[in-house]
């Protein structure tokens, strides 16, 4: 049993170990200094525009990615479930209907953002 926490503690030293010295070389070596063509915000291969900071990019695009990013997340959660259903011996009706739920809210959601408007594009 030892030898395994040794293992572990080993590999969250190399882990911490190579985070810290990818920093010290990327604070090192990177850039020094900033151009304005740097510091301007890039978005989905458009243009950037003479005054950024003056032009505020529509909320649609990060409600978009947000909804994205939330229901794929959803849906990744279908597949390990769908694979190990058959190992559910005893408790196949209780995981059918966890799953049930699951889906439940994760359609009452989809129904909300729908009614909402958030993912018709003007």
């Amino acid at each position: 049993m030892p030898e395994s926490r040794l293992a572990i503690v080993l590999l969250v030293l190399v882990a911490a170990g190579t985070a810290a010295l990818l920093l010290v070389l990327t604070h090192l070596l990177g850039r020094v200094r900033r151009s304005r063509v740097d510091m301007t915000p890039y978005e989905c291969g458009m243009r950037p525009y003479e005054r950024v900071e003056r032009h505020r990019f529509s909320i649609h695009f990060y409600l978009v990615a947000m909804l994205f990013i939330l229901f794929d997340i959803e849906a990744a959660f279908l597949y390990p479930w769908a694979v190990t259903f058959k190992e559910f011996s005893a408790d196949k009706l209780f995981v059918l209907g966890e799953m049930f739920v699951f889906l439940g809210i994760l359609i009452v959601g989809f129904i909300y953002v729908w009614k909402r408007g958030a993912l018709e594009w003007e």
